[in-house]
């Protein structure tokens, strides 16, 4: 008998014999004595039971040369017929007590193999778990990260509701608001908190960074608007106005409502300083690179949950307005409701941040109390403005990651500040502006868990590149699209119509879906990339690399948009007039994006090839 049909034969006898034929099978080979059978079979009436078969099989297979080379059959026939003898002998085995016992064994095993699946299924769901060690620290930073995105939420929507809603302002304030306001705070900003930790532990740091923003979101809502009508110089910048080309207008909006500017700057640096600046690096001093890998996407999912609650929250507020007496003011108790929920979240960060550093970072188990040791020894990595920007252009790897951050700021502020202005045409009410944006958050945050669920997938069959990729080709697609709405509105009259909406209705949700995609792509896939970034790079080129990249990448992104935005205001007269050419530079940002980003994954993998 050949190799090959000697392997068929035993595939075919176990296929149809079952468990029992890796025991039997053994009767195929010549050499196979009853003796041996017997002590295969566990006892000698099973010899005796297959003796007369092993002999009758001997014979089907001792075929002669002759016979095989005249092209006899009898070779293929025996298959079949031993097959049958399988058979046979399946039966005369249950026939004898010691075949009972081995049935009985295959009976058990075929019992046991469910029993094995809800092992296995068990042991999937325990190790998913974090040991305690690690929840110790993962949970209050899950905790602390929700306190801070929750807030964020909340401080985002009533910033725009603020300025974009304010007496003779609208969306075209926020470009000069981020350009002449924002980027030059957070520059100073930066100076302080280099100043602060020189001079201060890291956990004092936080505090004096946290504690200020809290103080101004409270007075904000219970003293400064409550006496916007005297703070606020309506009266001089009319006079000022009357002598000024009508293009100053957005900016002398920021002058006659000055304290909402403030607020809207306040509530800007909260998601740059609280939540990316201070609270990434805390997590990524207690956490390992390896913790890191898994519970960070967990932080995004869980910092989803934020959004939905916030959101609600905010509609929930917004809709107390009708069960108010006559002659209050009902944005003014919106307000307040808003930021005692800021302010007390605030608190509990804080709390858990001082719990985390009495029990966790002193506990070994959960932190590397020599590792820590010698981060502390190390001398602090200083660097300013010219510093910053000259190791960002020495550093390829570092230059693609600031372009896919000033990329994107550029791109989404270039069509979120349109979006705004077409949704302020919808939503002239505050109250009813702000309803709509705490939907639009509880929205971007289910969309956002998916995409997280999603995301991980992605990253695990596709890898960092395409992860990479998947922001800036929703921004494009999804951006090119509500464009395409406000430039050719009288095209769409007739889809909106059928739709049973008008064409600027039709913009707006269109400009919403477009936000809430391009928000849970960024939390689900464009974050988790950027940090992941990191991860291959030396201790020095991190520090200093994310340095660079918060001190000049976010700033620039976010006025960049703004920038050209204003450079469009001031040369075809609005924002409406603008749109065509805004387009345009969308797409040329979304090139530039993909090349970055094609770049920074070739670098990223043979990086992480070499470690």
């Amino acid at each position: 008998m050949t190799r090959s049909n000697f392997a068929n034969l035993v595939l075919a006898a176990f296929l149809v014999a079952g468990p029992a034929a890796l025991t039997t099978a053994y009767i195929v080979q010549p050499s196979v004595s009853s003796a041996r059978l017997g002590s295969i079979g566990g006892g000698s009436s099973f010899s005796a039971a297959v003796a007369p078969r092993v002999s009758d099989f001997r014979y089907a297979s001792s075929v002669s040369s002759s016979a095989l080379s005249s092209g006899d059959m009898t070779m293929r026939l025996s298959v079949p017929s031993a097959l049958r003898s399988f058979k046979k002998l399946r039966g005369a085995s249950t026939a004898s007590s010691s075949s009972t016992s081995r049935i009985g064994m295959s009976d058990a095993a075929a019992a046991a193999e469910p029993e094995e699946v809800k092992k296995n299924f068990l042991q999937k769901l325990k190790n998913m778990v974090p040991p305690a060690n690690e929840r110790k620290k993962l949970l209050p930073l899950a905790l602390m990260f929700f306190c801070i995105l929750f807030n964020y939420t909340i401080l985002r929507d009533t910033k725009d509701v603020l300025m974009v809603t304010a007496p003779k302002s609208g969306a075209e304030v926020i470009p000069f608001i981020k350009t002449y306001v924002n980027l030059p705070t957070a520059i100073g900003f930066t100076a302080i908190y280099a100043k602060l930790c020189d001079k201060l532990e890291q956990k004092d740091v936080f505090y004096a960074c946290t504690i200020p923003f809290l103080i101004f979101f409270g007075l904000f809502a219970w003293i400064i608007f409550p006496n916007t009508s005297w703070l606020h110089p309506h009266a001089f910048v009319d006079a000022v106005a009357g002598r000024l080309p009508a293009g100053f207008g957005a900016p002398l909006s920021i002058i006659r409502n000055w304290s909402y500017a403030v607020f809207y700057v306040m509530a800007e640096m909260w998601g740059s300083v609280v939540a990316s600046l201070l609270f990434w690096g805390f997590a990524n001093e207690v956490t390992t690179v390896d913790e890191a890998k898994k519970y960070y996407p967990l932080f995004g999912m869980g910092a989803n949950v934020a959004l939905i609650f916030s959101g609600q929250y905010v509609k929930w507020v917004s809709k107390m307005r009708a069960n108010l007496p006559p002659g209050v003011d009902p944005w003014g108790v919106s307000l307040k409701y808003l930021m005692a929920a800021v302010v007390g979240c605030g608190c509990v960060m804080t709390g858990i941040f001082s719990y985390m550093q009495n029990n966790v970072l002193t506990d070994p188990n959960c932190v590397d109390q020599e590792k820590r040791k010698n981060r502390a020894k190390k001398k602090k990595v200083k660097m300013g403005m010219r510093d910053s920007a000259k190791f960002l252009m020495n550093s390829p790897y570092i230059r693609d990651l600031a372009t896919l951050v000033i990329s994107y700021g550029m791109c989404i502020n270039i069509v979120e500040v349109s979006w705004k202005g077409k949704l302020k045409q919808a939503y002239p009410d505050p109250n009813a502006y702000s309803a709509f944006m705490g939907n639009f958050s509880s929205a971007t945050g289910t969309v956002t868990l998916v995409m997280m669920l999603l995301g991980r997938t992605i990253f695990e069959k596709f890898g960092w590149r395409t992860a990479a990729l998947v922001t800036p080709t929703t921004i494009g697609v999804t951006g090119l699209m509500f464009f395409a709405l406000t430039i050719f509105s009288s095209t769409f009259a007739p889809v909106a119509a059928a739709l049973g909406t008008s064409p600027l209705m039709l913009a707006v949700l269109v400009g919403a879906a477009q936000n809430i995609l391009s928000k849970s792509s960024k939390y689900s896939l464009f974050d988790p990339c950027k940090e992941m970034a990191y991860i291959p790079l030396d201790q020095e080129s991190k520090t200093k690399g994310k340095a660079a990249v918060d001190v000049i990448g976010n700033p620039l992104g976010k006025s960049g948009g703004s920038l050209i935005q204003q450079v469009m205001i001031f040369a075809v007269g609005s924002l409406a007039a603008a749109t065509p050419y805004l387009a345009v530079i969308l797409g040329v940002l979304i090139y530039f994006w993909f090349k970055a980003a094609n770049s920074l994954g070739g670098q990223f993998e043979e990086a992480m090839e070499m470690e």
